[in-house]
């Protein structure tokens, strides 16, 4: 049966930080955070509300572009992990085949010795080696020997298992530095959240909701808990299922990583609210701009993606009258918010 080669995933610039140039445009250091702020020490006791708020949206921007990457790189670690389960198993059954072949060739040596002696090209066929054996076979093949003919299908055989064990080490290799760099990735959102979690605890009651509700020099955001008596009318069925998801999501948590039921971070949110009207997204807010139709601003309707930042690293659906349900950020619930509270670079209508 002949074999098709499967390209191995390699985790590398291009896959595990998706878009890389894309990202760092908007990725910001704590310190370029600080300096940006006019210098202002991130623990410096006094400064103003305004400037704890600014600091603290700098830091949720960068978890955010972080989570992303985490995202990315969790997903490509879940399908080298498919890839090495397959070769394993197909290397498993290519090895039982090969056993049986040779099974089946001592089988006949038996018979040939007891008659004439052990042919040398069953004796290769034996062999524990794979290398003398690959060698020998070939030079019995060259010098015509009818009984090496014969075991060309065990070579074959032997060959495929030998090229399946190395693809299957070069996969978890790939594995491993996907894991390493999700592991990166979650570490770089750890620090920023916790980094804005101390800076917000600064803040009294009233000023950490504000700063939480809104976005830095943007209007408040929407504050209805549920979808209106009647919805705008959306351009196809599957956008009116993935809106009407995407309203039942108000109120639940932003949860980092989370696509659901009960938390979601920006793009998980909008990758089931698709799925649940039949379609299927990728992972990332960056992946998912590539999806379906680039829209203008002008023509958005119920249903379609918009996104936000240089990078396009947050999401949100536009649900029509002006508004967007996304998942902002960590402390703040999915919510209504308006299509022009952040910088929008982007749209697509999904398929």
């Amino acid at each position: 049966m002949a074999h098709h080669r499967r390209r191995l995933w390699r985790p590398s610039a291009a896959s595990v930080y998706r878009k890389p140039i894309r990202t760092a445009a908007t990725t910001l250091t704590l310190a370029g955070a600080a300096s940006a702020l006019g210098g202002v020490a991130l623990a410096d006791p006094q400064a103003s509300t305004a400037e704890v708020r600014e600091r603290v949206d700098a830091l949720h921007h960068e978890a955010e572009v972080a989570t992303e990457e985490y995202n990315a790189a969790t997903e490509a670690a879940g399908e080298a992990r498919r890839e090495l389960d397959r070769l394993t198993e197909e290397a498993a059954r290519r090895t039982a085949e090969l056993n049986r072949a040779r099974d089946a060739l001592g089988s006949q040596a038996s018979a040939e010795y007891r008659a004439a002696g052990l042919p040398a090209a069953v004796q290769l066929a034996l062999s524990s080696d794979p290398d003398e054996y690959l060698v020998r076979a070939a030079q019995l093949d060259r010098s015509g020997d009818r009984q090496a003919r014969a075991l060309v299908g065990v070579q074959d055989r032997l060959r495929d298992v030998e090229r399946l064990r190395a693809e299957a080490e070069e996969q978890a290799a790939a594995l491993a530095e996907a894991e390493h760099a999700a592991r990166d990735q979650r570490e770089r959102v750890e620090s920023r959240l916790a980094e804005a979690e101390r800076l917000l605890a600064t803040l009294s009651e009233s000023e950490r909701a504000a700063a939480l509700a809104e976005e830095s020099g943007a209007p408040r955001a929407a504050a209805a808990s549920q979808a209106p008596a009647t919805l705008p009318e959306a351009p196809s069925r599957r956008a009116a299922a993935a809106v009407a998801f995407a309203y039942a999501q108000l109120g639940k948590p932003y949860g980092w990583g989370a696509t659901g039921p009960d938390a979601f971070d920006c793009s998980g949110l909008t990758q089931a609210a698709w799925r649940a009207a039949g379609v299927s997204l990728p992972r990332t807010s960056y992946s998912q701009a590539d999806a379906g139709t680039r829209v203008s601003r002008d023509a958005l309707r119920p249903g379609d993606l918009v996104f936000y930042y240089s990078g396009l690293s947050h999401v949100g659906m536009y649900v029509g009258e002006g508004q967007i349900i996304h998942a902002s950020r960590p402390g703040t619930p999915v919510r209504l918010a308006p299509v022009d509270s952040m910088p929008l670079v982007a749209a697509t209508r999904p398929g």
